[in-house]
């Protein structure tokens, strides 16, 4: 029995195809597997060759052994058919035979371990695929931009499955169905550059961001100072301080920025595709009522309703994108780029703003800009600084690297925060006095129902005085 098996497997191509590609699959898998537990990290790559595509592999040659097994024992038929010595199709197990019972058992022991490393494999691979580096590394150029934004973000320790995916089987199958799309236009280079926000598939925030982010907590008010640096010759440096009226419910009347999330009030909207342009309003209010506002006539292309959540102003939360003087500015301020250099602000803007067709150029260029400016007119300063200097030029490549792509068309404000309204709209999409209901009531624009002014760019502010004395 043994003799006829092994014969069926070697006898015809596809068997003995099907036969060594299960063998090698296998042996790979289990030695690449022992190598990343003994401690060796190989990155995204290995993972995805271990765990997706030698099981794939190992899947194909477990169909073609039996098909050429088939496919022979069919051409014997045929010939015995014409004369020849007939050959039965299939084999007559008998189990009382003990060679048999010994072929029988090593066959289930071996399925078994088959079985047992494919599962082991695509539960390792799914596991793989949602990690941070397999989602930003395989498809380098792709996604590079997320990749590098989301390493510089508040949530740089969040899987990215956490926020795309979250809790739940539904929302797994979804998003491995969006994948394989993804796959597709990948591989096919069909994806639009750069790639469009928002993600209109997205989960629901409130199903993802909720999980840590409790918006029945209060928290009230929130000060923020921001240091900016004007463009003169010794980067004057001014202070901004607001105060937010970040709000939140905690068993009290809801008021401030979250009250957008109260749970007993809810906010639906149409807008473009893009978000930026926000056409109808509707609020339902604690007691029921609903009112809609709207912004004139409602054009085409508005969505369908939607209901506001966290992303619709957090729409940034993992992937920010910087704007060049708000970069230049923090580095300035924690020590980055020093900032009694003679109009480094200026020259940093100017240099990070003068378009360059890669990274390798922008990485190369930058800093020999930066240099030439002050050996042509702070020759001292090049000479007596160099090292100063080379550390400007490093942090502003640096920042360039992180926040301008070239290879996917991503440029300065390319994909724009909506917190607040420095870098879009913002808030005024919908607090820009255009929106009304039929009666005319019209939704506020007042500036300290969110925020109010303590300092406004001032170099010697009193309020930060008293704040920081």
């Amino acid at each position: 029995m043994a003799k006829d098996f092994f014969a069926a497997l070697t006898r015809n191509t596809i068997s003995l195809v099907g036969t060594a590609m299960v063998v090698a699959s296998a042996t790979l898998i289990i030695t690449l597997f022992v190598i990343q537990q003994i401690g060796f990290e190989g990155g995204a790559y290995l993972g995805l060759i271990t765990f997706v595509a030698l099981p794939m592999v190992l899947m194909a040659g477990l169909v073609l052994i039996p098909l050429g097994i088939s496919r022979e024992r069919k051409r014997i038929a045929a010939a015995a058919a014409e004369g020849e010595e007939a050959i039965a199709r299939f084999p007559v197990l008998d189990l009382n035979t003990e060679s048999t019972r010994k072929n029988v058992i090593l066959f289930l022991v071996f399925t078994t371990i088959s079985i047992v490393i494919l599962g082991s494999a695509t539960y390792k691979g799914v596991h793989i695929m949602d990690s941070v580096e397999f989602c930003g590394t395989v498809c380098h150029t792709v996604m590079q931009p997320e990749y590098v934004a989301h390493q510089r973000s508040p949530h740089a320790r969040v899987p990215c499955a956490d926020c795309h995916i979250g809790p739940g089987a539904d929302w797994f199958v979804k998003s491995k169905i969006s994948g394989s799309w993804q796959l597709i236009a990948v591989s096919l280079d069909i994806y639009p550059k750069p790639i469009p926000t928002p993600i209109h598939n997205l989960r629901p925030a409130r199903e993802t961001c909720e999980q840590c982010h409790w918006p029945t907590n209060h928290v009230g008010d929130l000060l923020k100072v921001k240091t900016v640096y004007a463009e003169d010759e010794v980067n004057t440096e001014a202070k901004t301080a607001v105060l937010l009226r970040v709000g939140g419910l905690a068993g009290r009347e809801n008021s401030g920025i979250h009250w957008h999330v109260n749970p007993d009030v809810q906010v639906r909207y149409r807008s473009d595709e893009s978000r930026e342009n926000i056409y109808d309003i509707e609020l339902t209010a604690v007691d029921g009522t609903v009112k809609i506002y709207k912004a004139g006539d409602t054009p085409e292309d508005a969505t369908e309703w939607r209901i506001m959540d966290c992303v619709d102003c957090h729409n940034r939360p993992s992937h920010q994108y910087r704007m060049p003087d708000d970069e230049v500015d923090l580095a300035m301020a924690s020590g980055g780029i020093a900032k009694d250099l003679p109009f480094i602000k200026r020259e940093s803007m100017r240099l990070l703003q003068a378009g360059y067709e890669s990274h390798e150029q922008a990485s190369e260029q930058i800093p020999v800009g930066l240099k030439a400016f002050y050996s042509a007119e702070y020759p001292e300063i090049a000479s007596g600084k160099a090292e100063v200097l080379g550390r400007a030029g490093d942090e502003l490549v640096e920042i360039y690297t992180s926040n301008v792509f070239p290879a996917m068309k991503v440029d300065w404000g390319t994909y724009p925060n909506h917190i607040g309204h420095q870098e879009s709209p913002g808030c005024f999409r919908c607090h820009d006095r255009k929106h009304k209901t039929e009666e005319g009531d019209r939704i506020s624009r007042k500036c300290d129902t969110c925020h109010t002014l303590l300092a406004d760019a001032e170099e010697d502010s009193e309020v930060l005085k008293m704040l920081n004395p």
